[in-house]
């Protein structure tokens, strides 16, 4: 059973990984051919950063999300303390609440949040525009729920006497929050945080519907680029993309393990 579960694993992997590691050699490919390599050449990474169309919604979308996903971990770490705080009942309907964005369809959040800002702006009289700001307040919407759900774990985890001996010890409320239930969830606010990060990039259906014609995010782009043909520029950005994804993970996971080593050397 364990080589058939290892076969299975691989195969897995393989097919996931395989049209990545395609695009991969076909952002160095010489011609704009996505069948047949004709040659090694940089030429597609020297035109993506001559690319103003796309250089310009990379940088949206990166600007977005690191504004998107700062309110959303600082929103997300409150509630999770609230919650964890609740008596059963009352966490059971607030966690259920959360769950929503979730599991609600990409489309119907987008169109809802879309009527939500004409109706704030013509009937409220808000000044807001479908644009930045807009598209701000719709990512952090649906990432604010990942950044709930990876802390709350933590949380339960903690021992709950640590708050009290803290205020016990002479800490305030605050100073206990800060300095130790926010250092012993911080693996947690990491992980969500890095989840907020990735789904914001990532995110095409909300981010269309809450858009303007001022701005607009890379996938949005890269979908009105599909109607006529993908350009080997998109091969290079996304292995770019793909990369620094990947490196991130990996000095997250080195920098989690080193957290956790010194946890334990700390109660030792």
């Amino acid at each position: 059973m364990k080589h058939l579960s290892r076969i299975y694993t691989g195969f897995c992997m393989f097919f996931l990984y395989l049209p990545i590691f395609v695009l991969i050699v076909f952002s160095f490919n010489e011609s704009k051919s996505r069948a047949v390599f004709t040659g090694f050449s940089f030429k597609w990474y020297q035109a993506l950063f001559q690319n103003d169309v796309i250089l310009t919604a990379l940088g949206n979308t990166l600007l977005i999300a690191l504004i998107s996903t700062l309110i959303s971990t600082l929103i997300g770490v409150a509630a999770a303390i609230g919650i964890n705080a609740m008596n059963r009942w009352l966490r059971g309907v607030v966690l259920n609440t959360t769950y929503m964005p979730i599991v609600n369809p990409e489309i119907v959040t987008g169109v809802s949040l879309s009527l939500l800002f004409v109706f704030m702006r013509q009937v409220l009289g808000l000044p807001i525009e479908l644009g930045f700001m807009s598209l701000i307040l719709a990512h952090v919407t649906f990432s604010t729920p990942y950044v709930i759900l990876n802390v709350l774990p933590k949380l339960r985890q903690m021992d709950k006497n640590l708050y009290h001996a803290a205020m016990d010890l002479g800490c305030s409320p605050m100073q206990a929050v800060l300095r130790v239930v926010l250092p012993e969830i911080m693996p947690g606010i990491i992980t969500g945080a890095f989840m907020a990060f990735t789904y914001s990039i990532d995110d095409f259906i909300i981010s269309y519907f809450v858009s303007g014609p001022a701005v607009q995010t890379l996938p949005i782009v890269i979908y009105s680029m599909t109607r006529k043909k993908v350009s080997p520029e998109i091969n290079a950005l996304s292995t770019i993309i793909f990369l620094v994804v990947v490196g991130v993970l990996f000095i997250s996971n080195i920098a989690q393990d080193r957290w956790a080593i010194e946890t334990r050397k700390r109660l030792n």
